[in-house]
């Protein structure tokens, strides 16, 4: 063994000597104070050297877009189609307002304040809904909420009691809240039920948290639901006024352009400029593509929306279809065409029959001479009696 492998050995064996022989000390509390105040102060220099540079912790990272989200959820293959269906919806929802999927004033079913249980609870059971907005006055005067089970399973039934008696707080949420905020907010409060008011104050709808989640999930049907028509994408369809542009664009493929309204139906009122009558139409023109030039898949002509029913004074039923080009009418030039080629044929044929007849009707020795032609006396008949 060389002279330097020695002395190695003999430094490992007395560091390790020394080790085990000395005893560890745990830190005292005095000690474990100047560590707390070292290291923040080096945190806070840290810190504030980043922010003179116009750094931070993450200048590193690196942000991704929507579209390269979705890209990298459809090039992942650990993801089934349920999975990715559901990305998508949640990603659609983050960008959608309340207002888009509420239900509007016109279809919510207010109860008076002053109406009593009685009266109350002939008009719920005609109904399929479990919770009533109570209004004190009109329409935009919510005061509160009442379950279907306060009107119909009270123990104390008096029949002098109102249902402003039973009225529960109600929440409030603003129409241009967004869908995903909204949902977090009513399942931290346990609200099932929210009055959506619009920027004037005014009573806009009502939302409830199964709207919200099937904003995410889909639609959810329960046993009492009545069962929905089947639902064919593509065209010809028909579909309800009060289909909101995404989910309208989804079903039919047709993007209608943003404007002040949210569903198709007010898509319709906007471009007649006047209330909408059965069997109004609109064309929608087929925007070109933004890379130049329209969409092959999309039709020339465009797509046609035309008004099958009415409830009320709002748009109940469209028919989508696409529109159809007027063809030119080209049999007329080729009907003319073909007259010209016709004559000029029969021209034709007419001129070599002039030239092929001509030499038949000269005049031969032979032949006999035309009646009316003038006759010699020497050779024609005699003059008098034989």
């Amino acid at each position: 063994m060389s002279t330097i492998s020695v002395m190695r050995e003999a430094a490992r064996t007395g560091l390790r000597r020394g080790t085990r022989g000395r005893p560890r000390r745990d830190p005292g509390p005095l000690a474990r104070a100047v560590a707390r105040v070292v290291v923040r102060a080096a945190d806070g220099a840290t810190r504030l050297v980043t922010d003179l540079l116009g750094t931070g912790p993450a200048a590193g990272r690196e942000r991704i877009s929507e579209a390269e989200l979705r890209d990298l959820v459809a090039a992942n293959t650990l993801l089934d189609p349920d999975e990715r269906r559901i990305i998508d919806e949640v990603l659609v929802a983050g960008a959608s307002l309340v207002r888009e999927v509420m239900m509007p004033r016109t279809e919510v079913v207010f109860l008076p304040a002053r109406l009593t249980i009685a009266e109350a609870a002939r008009l719920v059971r005609a109904e399929t809904h479990t919770r009533y907005p109570v209004t004190d006055g009109t329409h935009d005067d919510v005061v509160g909420f009442v379950h279907l089970r306060d009107v119909l399973l009270r123990p104390d039934a008096d029949a002098c009691a109102t249902v402003g008696e039973l009225t529960r707080e109600v929440k409030r949420l603003p129409g241009s809240k967004r869908v995903l905020p909204a949902l977090t907010e009513m399942r931290r409060e346990g609200q099932h039920l929210a009055v959506v008011v619009d920027e004037y104050g005014g009573t806009a709808g009502i939302v409830t948290l199964e709207d919200l989640i099937e904003e995410l999930i889909g639609e959810i049907h329960d046993e009492y639901d009545v069962a929905p028509d089947p639902v064919h994408a593509g065209l010809p369809a028909v579909v309800d006024g009060r289909l909101n542009l995404a989910d309208f664009a989804e079903r039919t493929g047709v993007a209608l352009p943003a404007g002040p309204y949210e569903t198709v139906g007010g898509f319709v009122m906007a471009a007649l400029g006047r209330l909408p009558v059965t069997g109004d139409e609109v064309p929608v023109p087929a925007e070109p593509a933004e890379a130049g030039g329209p969409d092959p898949a999309d039709p020339p002509g465009g797509w046609l929306l035309r008004v099958l029913a009415l409830d009320g004074r709002r748009v109940a039923r469209l028919a989508v279809s696409a529109m159809r080009v007027p063809e030119q009418r080209r049999e007329p030039a080729a009907g003319s065409a073909r007259d010209a080629a016709g004559q000029a044929r029969e021209g034709g044929a007419g001129q070599r029959r002039e030239a092929g007849a001509a030499p038949a009707r000269r005049i031969g020795a032979r032949e006999p001479r035309e009646v009316n032609a003038p006759t010699s006396a020497g050779r024609g008949r005699p003059a008098g009696p034989s």
